[in-house]
């Protein structure tokens, strides 16, 4: 059986930064098995695959090397960013997820993807769990949890860039990954996010967990209108905008790769 597939750079504006993302637009549902298999080979940060619903909707779904994630922010922007490549009517994609629901993605004028996701700001960490604060070498100013990750709060860029994750300590605290993040010198904020337990070392770009971040340091700065910057090896720039429920994020993409991957019939 033979699979388009698309290698894209999310959150960048040229090939090799932000965050690579493999998608594959399927006719039906492969088996899970399958679908883990094909991430396992690509070892991209992730796999999306996604099919058209008879609603219109595109249902998704993504998978890292390791496990299928539940939400996945920079690899909706691939898919979003491969759909509207390719159909040049389109200006409004609505993708359908089975943890996070609706997630609508539209064409900005000024060549950006926005994707709109739910809030999901961070809580007051009230047991702090051993492992968190071994594996992480500068200790942080304030902890805080979110659906996705431990939320590790910093006075400063640098401390954030300083860190260096213990990650066999951090690995067991999944299924929740844990985040680094500060004021910005140059942007509104900045993170790094490490995910042993569910991916990788370190996730060059996570939209995702900028549905927790941006909300939160839109309520500490005062401002609904932030620019990210990601500082991890091949960082990454997202746009925030937060309003009374729903977090916009606003991203670039460019293809890397696309062609034709040959899997077992299913």
């Amino acid at each position: 059986m033979k699979l388009p597939i698309y290698q894209i750079d999310a959150f960048a504006d040229q090939v090799f930064k932000g965050n690579y993302a493999a998608v594959v637009p399927l006719e039906r549902w492969l088996p899970d098995s399958l679908m883990q298999a094909i991430a396992a080979e690509n070892n991209l940060s992730e796999t999306a695959f996604f099919l058209r619903n008879a609603n219109g909707q595109f249902e998704i779904r993504w998978f890292s090397p390791l496990t299928e994630i539940a939400f996945c922010g920079h690899a909706t922007l691939a898919s979003a960013y491969a759909i509207f490549k390719r159909c040049a009517d389109l200006e409004v994609v609505e993708f359908v997820a089975a943890a996070v629901g609706r997630l609508t993605v539209r064409r900005t004028a000024n060549g950006l993807i926005e994707m709109s996701f739910p809030q999901r700001c961070p809580e007051p960490l009230t047991e702090i769990p051993a492992a968190l604060l071994q594996g992480l070498s500068i200790e942080p100013l304030e902890l805080l949890i979110s659906q996705q990750a431990y939320v590790a709060i910093y006075a400063c860029e640098q401390d954030v860039r300083s860190v260096v994750p213990a990650l066999d300590r951090l690995k067991a605290l999944g299924p929740l990954d844990v985040v680094v993040t500060a004021p910005g010198d140059e942007h509104d904020f900045v993170s790094r996010y490490f995910w042993p337990a569910n991916g990788g070392d370190e996730d060059p770009v996570t939209g995702s967990i900028h549905a927790a971040l941006a909300p939160l340091w839109s309520q500490r700065l005062g401002q609904s209108d932030l620019v990210a910057m990601q500082a991890s090896r091949r960082g990454g720039l997202l746009y925030c905008r937060v309003d009374a429920d729903r977090v916009h994020i606003s991203g670039r993409a460019v293809q890397y790769l696309e062609g034709t991957i040959e899997v077992p019939d299913a």
